[in-house]
C-alpha cells in the first residue's frame, strides 16, 4: 500500500541497467558531470541513497526451488543486462522522479546505451 501526503513523501528506486559488455569506462569529464547532478538532488533534498554495484562476476546468487534454497558465489557468465547502480529519491510525485531520472542521463554522452528503471517504494500504512 502506498500513501501520498503533503511535502516530499514518495521514495523511489531507479535502477540503473547497463550491459557491462558495450558500456565504456566512465572518463573524468563524466563523472564530475555525474557529481554535479548528484550534488543538485542533494541540494534538492531529493536524494537519500545513491551508489554503483560491484560486477555481475562478483555476485551471490541464492535461489530457491521446491523449498530448497541453494546459494551460489561467482564469478558468473556476464549478463547482457545488470542493475550497476540504484539511487533512491524522496520526491513530491512520479513526475518530479522522472525528471531528476532525466537529468541523470542527460549527462551519459550517446556513446552510452543506459535505461533506468523507475519503481515507487511502498510504505507502510
Amino acid at each position: 500500500m502506498t500513501t501520498t501526503s503533503k511535502g516530499h513523501d514518495m521514495r523511489h528506486m531507479m535502477l540503473i541497467h547497463v550491459d557491462p559488455t558495450t558500456a565504456p569506462e566512465p572518463d573524468e569529464a563524466m563523472f564530475e558531470q555525474v557529481g554535479k547532478v548528484i550534488e543538485e538532488m542533494t541540494k534538492a533534498g531529493v536524494l537519500l541513497d545513491t551508489n554503483g554495484l560491484r560486477p555481475i562476476t562478483e555476485a551471490t546468487k541464492i535461489n530457491q526451488s521446491g523449498g530448497k534454497q541453494t546459494v551460489l558465489d561467482g564469478p558468473f557468465t556476464e549478463s547482457k543486462e545488470v542493475v550497476g547502480g540504484y539511487c533512491i529519491l524522496q520526491t513530491k510525485s512520479k513526475e518530479e522522479a522522472i525528471e531528476w531520472t532525466s537529468r541523470f542521463l542527460g549527462v551519459h554522452g550517446p556513446e552510452w546505451d543506459i535505461e533506468i528503471e523507475i519503481r515507487q517504494i511502498d510504505e507502510p500504512a
